[in-house]
C-alpha cells in the first residue's frame, strides 16, 4: 500500500491538556529511595537540588515522593523561583496545591484561560514577571485582579495571540497597581487611549520597554509622554498617524530602540526618526511595504551611526556593528555577542531587545508564508533564525523554532516543504541546534523544536541528517513524554521520517514502534485526534516494512489499531488506522499478521463499516485496501463475507465510478480477493458486482483496469457469472484490454477471462435472464459469434509472444538453454503472484485436450506463467498439476503433430518447470 504523510503546523490553546494537581505533586512512580543498590539519599543536598532543577514538574514531584529527604529538597525555594505552566491545565485546585512552594515565586508563564483566580491562589506576592502566549480569554477584570494582588510586578508579556478582550481600563489598572512596572508587552489590544498611556507615564516611572503590537487604536501622541521609555514596539499596529508620530516620538529622551515592523510607516517618518531622535540606536522596519516602495535600497544607509534593520539590509552585520570590531568575521551575531559580552549593561539591553523584536517579526512573516519573501529567507532570513535558535532567551528560542517549523512548509495539507529553505537550515547546522533544544528539560521548547524537526524531515536530505545526528532516538524518547503536545510533535517527526524505507529500521531499533503503540493506549481519542493521527500514520508507514510490521504486532499494535478503527470518529485517525492495517496485512505468507488481524475481535466489521464512510473516498479507500490484503487469507475471506463484506464492497465499487483512481483500484482489488471462493464469487455476481467491474475494466488507468480484469477473471470461472459478463456487455472491454492495454498482466487476465467464458461450457445460443444491473430485461445472445471474435483476440495475444525463428530453433534442437531463454523472454513477472485452485488447474489441463488450437496455446501459456521458478505459488501449482496427472497430457501436447508450435514449446517449458520443482522438493 502506498505511504502518505500529513503534517499540521497549527497551534491552539487546546494543546495544553495535562493536569497539574495535588496527586501529581504528592505521588510519583518510584517506590524506593534506593535503586539498583545505590542509596541516592546519601548524595550531597546541592547535588540533589541541581538534579531536581533539570526535571520537569511531574518528574520532580515523582522523585520528591520517594522519601522524606527528597521531598524536603524538592521543596527548596531555589527550585520554585520560576514556573512555566503553559503545558499544563492550570486551575485554582492546581494553584492551591502549588501555593506552599510558591512563596518566593518570581517568574510565571501560564496558560490564559481561567487563570486569573488560579494565579491569585498561588499566593506568590513576590511575583515579578508574568507571561502568557494565549490571551484571547483574558479580560479587563481578570488582568485587573492579577495586577491588584501582585503590586511587585515588573514585567508583563501577553501574546502573540491577540488580547482581544483587554482595553484601556485594564492598562490603567496596571498603571495604578504596579508602579514598579519596567516592561509591558501586549498583542492585539482593542485600544490604548490617552488616559491609559498617561496613567502609565504618571505611575510607572521605571517603565523602560513598551510594546503594543498588532493593535487597532493606540494614542500615539500620548506615547510621547513616556519619558522613561528606552524601547518601543508598535510592530503590526494599524491606524498610526506617522506625520505626528515621528515628531512626538523623536523627542523621547531615553529612546534607544524603536520597532515599526509590519506597519505602513513611510520614508519621511523613517528619515525623521533617524535624524531627530537624540539617543536612538536601532530602528527596526521589517516588512514595511510603503517605506520599501519609496526608498532607494542602494542609497539608504545608516544615519550618524544609527542602525536601520530592514529586509533589504544586512541584519547580521547591522546588529554586529553595535559590538563587533571585525564585521566580516561575524556570521552568528547573537552567539558572537554572548561570547564577547563585556559587562556593558546598556548594550546587553539593546541586543536582548533586538533579539526579542526580530524573532517576533520573523515569526509573523513566516506565518504569512508569502512567495515574495523567498529571496529574503534564502539570503539572510534562515541565517537569522539560526542565530535566534541560540539566543539566551528561551522565549526567543521557542519563537525561532516555531518560525523554522512554519516557514519551511509551503502546503500544510499536502505536506510540501520548500526544499531550498529546508536545506538552508541544514547547511547552517540547524539540525544540531534543534536537536539540542529538543533535549531541553523545558517541555514547550521540546515541542517547538520537535515540530521544526518534523516539518524539516519531510525533505529527504534533512531526514537523513536528522537520522545521522541521533534525531530518531531523541524523537522516540520524546514520544514517551507524559506531555501530550511533546508526544504529538515527536509522533509527527517519526511519521515523516518513516516515509522512506531507509529510516524504518532505525525507528524500530530506537523503541519508536512501542512508543507509538503506547501513545494510542495512553491518550483517549476524544481529545487527542491529531496525536493519534500522527502516531497511527507513523505505524502505517512502519507497517509497510516486513520486519517493522512484526514489531508493530508484537507491541500490541494490531489491537490498538483495531480499537481506533472501531471507536474513533475522527476521519484522519480512521484513515491512518485502516492504512496501517492494510500495510500490516500486505506481507502475505511472510508473517502471521494477516491472520492475526482477522482474528482480532471486531476488526473485519470495523473495516467493512469504514467502506460506508462519508469521507470522500479516503477512509473508504484505505479500508478497501485493508480488506483486499486481508482477503488473501482463506479464513479472512470467508469472515469478511460473513460480516457483509460482499454487499459493502459491491456498493463501494458502484459508488467509486466517479471517485479517485485509488478508491477504484482498491474497491476492485477487494472484490478480486473475495472472488477467489466460489461462494463469494457467486454472491458478487448476484449482488450486482459485475457491472461496476466492467466499467472499471474500461478505465484508461492501468492500475484500475488491471485490478478489475483480475476480478473478472475470477468471476468468469463460474458459468452464471460468465453469462452476466456477456449480458452486461463485458466482452468488448475485455477484448479491448486483451488487445490494447500497456499492462501485460491486464492483457493476460483479460485473455484468461475470455477463455473461461468461451471454452464451450455455454451453449451457442442462450437466453440470458435478467441480472441485477439490467433492471429486469432479458435478451438472447449469439454466444458462438461473440465467442469467435473474443477468442480471435486471445489468439493474437498469445501470438504476440511468438518469435518464429527462436521457437523453430528450439523445437528442432530441444536444447534446455534455448527453452530457458524463451521462458525468460515471455515471462510476465507479476503473474507469479497469481494463485489458482485445483479446479482451475484441472480446467487448464482439460483445455490442453481441446481440439481448439487457441485454447491449447492459451492454456499452455497460462500454465507456463503459473509454474515459472521463483513465482510465489509456482510450487503450489506444480503439485496441483501432478495430482491432476498433467504430465502425460503435457507430453502428448508437446508431441502432437497437429498442435501449434507455440503450444508445443509452452508445454515443453511447463514440463521443464515441473521437473525443476520436483528436484527442489525432493
Amino acid at each position: 500500500m502506498s505511504e502518505r504523510v500529513r503534517q499540521k503546523c497549527s497551534h491552539s490553546e487546546e494543546k495544553y491538556q495535562t493536569n497539574i494537581s495535588l496527586e501529581t505533586l504528592e505521588s510519583g512512580g518510584l517506590n524506593s529511595a534506593t535503586v539498583c543498590g545505590v542509596d541516592w539519599t546519601t548524595l550531597p543536598d546541592d547535588t540533589v537540588i541541581q538534579f531536581f532543577s533539570y526535571l520537569n514538574y511531574r518528574d520532580r514531584a515523582s522523585l520528591a515522593s520517594t522519601c522524606r529527604t527528597f521531598r524536603l529538597l524538592g521543596s527548596s525555594p531555589c527550585l520554585w523561583g520560576s514556573l512555566d505552566l503553559r503545558s499544563y491545565k492550570f486551575d485554582t485546585a492546581a494553584a492551591v496545591s502549588l501555593s506552599l512552594r510558591c512563596k518566593n515565586l518570581q517568574r510565571l508563564k501560564f496558560p490564559a484561560a481561567g487563570s486569573a483566580d488560579a494565579i491569585v491562589s498561588l499566593q506568590a506576592r513576590e511575583l515579578r514577571e508574568i507571561s502568557s502566549d494565549f490571551c484571547r480569554d483574558i479580560t479587563d477584570a481578570a488582568l485587573s485582579v492579577i495586577a491588584a494582588r501582585h503590586e511587585m510586578l515588573e514585567s508583563i508579556h501577553l501574546g502573540p495571540d491577540p488580547c482581544e478582550r483587554i482595553s484601556s481600563d485594564a492598562i490603567k489598572a496596571l498603571a495604578y497597581c504596579c508602579p514598579r512596572l519596567r516592561r509591558l508587552w501586549m498583542s492585539g489590544v482593542k485600544e490604548a487611549n490617552g488616559d491609559a498611556i498617561n496613567a502609565l507615564a504618571k505611575h510607572c516611572r521605571q517603565l523602560m520597554e513598551l510594546g503594543f503590537v498588532e493593535s487597532d487604536n493606540i494614542d500615539e501622541v500620548a506615547l510621547g509622554n513616556l519619558s522613561s521609555l528606552k524601547f518601543l514596539s508598535v510592530a503590526g499596529t494599524r491606524n498610526l498617524k506617522w506625520g505626528s508620530v515621528a515628531q512626538v516620538w523623536s523627542r523621547l529622551p531615553q529612546l534607544v530602540g524603536l520597532d515599526v515592523s509590519r506597519t505602513d510607516v513611510n520614508l519621511s517618518a523613517i528619515t525623521r526618526f533617524l535624524s531627530l531622535s537624540r539617543n536612538l540606536k536601532v530602528l527596526i522596519a521589517l516588512n514595511c511595504p510603503v517605506f520599501e516602495g519609496e526608498v532607494d535600497r542602494n542609497t539608504m544607509h545608516n544615519n550618524k551611526g544609527r542602525i536601520l534593520l530592514t529586509l533589504f539590509s544586512d541584519i547580521v552585520k547591522g546588529v554586529a556593528s553595535l559590538f563587533a570590531d571585525n564585521l566580516e568575521s561575524v556570521t552568528d551575531v547573537f552567539q558572537h555577542w554572548k561570547e564577547i559580552r563585556n559587562g556593558d549593561k546598556n548594550l546587553d539591553e539593546v541586543v536582548v531587545w533586538i533579539d526579542w523584536a526580530i524573532s517576533h517579526s520573523l515569526l509573523r512573516i513566516a506565518e504569512n508564508n508569502l512567495k515574495e519573501f523567498d529571496d529574503f529567507w534564502l539570503t539572510q532570513g534562515a541565517a537569522v533564525l539560526l542565530s535566534l535558535l541560540q539566543s539566551s532567551q528561551e522565549e526567543v528560542q521557542e519563537r525561532a523554532a516555531t518560525a523554522v517549523a512554519t516557514f519551511v512548509v509551503i502546503d500544510d495539507e499536502d505536506a510540501t516543504v520548500h526544499c531550498q529553505r529546508a536545506e538552508a537550515i541544514l547547511c547552517g547546522d540547524g539540525i544540531r541546534m534543534l536537536l539540542n533544544l529538543a533535549r531541553s528539560c523545558q517541555e514547550v521548547l521540546q515541542s517547538e523544536a520537535a515540530e521544526a524537526i518534523a516539518n524539516l524531515s519531510i525533505d529527504s536530505k534533512v531526514a537523513k541528517a536528522v537520522a545521522e545526528s541521533g534525531g530518531i532516538d531523541i524523537l522516540a524518547n520524546l514520544a514517551k513524554s507524559t506531555n501530550r503536545l511533546v508526544a504529538e510533535e515527536a509522533a509527527g517527526g517519526l511519521w515523516n521520517l518513516s516515509v522512506g524505507d531507509e529510516h524504518k529500521g532505525a525507528i524500530a531499533e530506537a523503541g519508536g514502534v512501542k512508543a507509538l503503540v503506547d501513545l494510542i493506549f495512553k491518550w483517549p481519542p476524544s481529545s487527542t485526534d491529531v496525536l493519534l493521527e500522527r502516531a497511527t500514520g507513523a505505524l502505517a508507514n512502519l507497517g509497510a516494512d516486513e520486519k517493522c510490521s512484526v514489531e508493530v504486532a508484537l507491541a500490541g499494535g494490531i489491537h490498538a489499531l483495531v480499537m481506533l478503527a472501531r471507536t474513533c470518529k475522527f476521519e484522519g485517525v480512521q484513515e491512518q488506522a485502516a492504512r496501517a492495517l492494510a500495510n500490516l496485512a500486505a506481507h502475505g505468507d511472510s508473517n502471521s499478521n494477516n491472520a492475526a488481524i482477522g482474528q482480532e475481535a471486531g476488526a473485519l466489521e470495523a473495516l467493512v463499516q469504514l467502506t460506508y464512510s462519508q469521507n470522500e473516498g479516503i477512509s473508504r479507500q484505505e479500508a478497501a485496501g485493508a480488506l483486499w490484503n486481508l482477503s488473501f487469507d482463506d479464513k479472512n475471506r470467508e469472515a469478511i463475507s460473513a460480516v457483509g463484506g460482499v454487499e459493502a464492497l459491491v456498493a463501494l465499487a458502484q459508488s467509486s465510478l466517479d471517485a479517485s483512481q485509488g478508491l477504484q483500484e482498491r474497491a476492485a482489488g477487494a472484490l478480486w480477493g473475495l472472488s477467489v471462493s466460489e461462494t463469494n464469487s457467486t454472491a458478487i455476481g448476484r449482488q450486482g458486482g459485475i457491472a461496476p467491474l466492467i466499467a472499471l475494466a474500461s478505465s484508461d488507468v492501468e492500475d484500475v483496469h488491471e485490478t478489475a480484469a483480475g476480478a473478472l477473471w475470477n468471476l468468469a470461472f463460474y458459468r452464471d457469472n460468465a453469462l452476466r459478463i456477456i449480458q452486461d456487455d463485458g466482452v468488448q472491454p475485455l477484448v479491448h484490454l486483451c488487445s490494447s492495454s500497456n499492462s501485460k498482466m491486464a492483457r493476460f487476465m483479460a485473455a484468461l477471462a475470455l477463455v473461461y467464458m468461451f471454452d464451450g461450457r455455454i451453449d451457442s445460443a442462450v437466453p440470458v435472464g435478467p441480472s441485477p444491473s439490467s433492471q429486469g430485461s432479458s435478451k438472447s445472445l449469439n454466444i458462438d459469434g461473440v465467442g469467435r471474435m473474443a477468442l480471435k483476440h486471445v489468439e493474437e495475444f498469445v501470438s504476440s509472444f511468438y518469435e518464429p525463428q527462436t521457437f523453430n530453433a528450439a523445437a528442432a534442437t530441444l536444447v534446455p538453454t534455448a527453452l530457458a531463454q524463451i521462458a525468460e523472454a515471455i515471462r510476465i513477472p507479476e503473474a507469479g503472484h497469481l494463485r489458482c485452485s485445483g479446479a482451475e488447474i484441472d480446467r487448464y489441463v482439460r483445455m490442453l485436450r481441446d481440439p481448439s488450437s487457441i485454447l491449447k496455446s492459451c492454456s499452455a501459456f497460462a500454465l507456463l506463467q503459473f509454474t515459472m521458478p521463483g513465482g510465489r505459488h509456482a510450487m503450489h501449482h506444480s503439485c496441483l498439476l501432478q495430482k491432476a496427472g498433467a504430465a502425460r497430457v503435457l507430453r502428448a501436447t508437446a508431441a502432437a503433430s497437429t498442435a501449434p508450435i507455440q503450444a508445443k514449446i509452452f508445454t515443453k517449458i511447463v514440463l521443464r518447470n515441473l521437473e525443476n520443482h520436483h528436484e527442489v522438493s525432493s
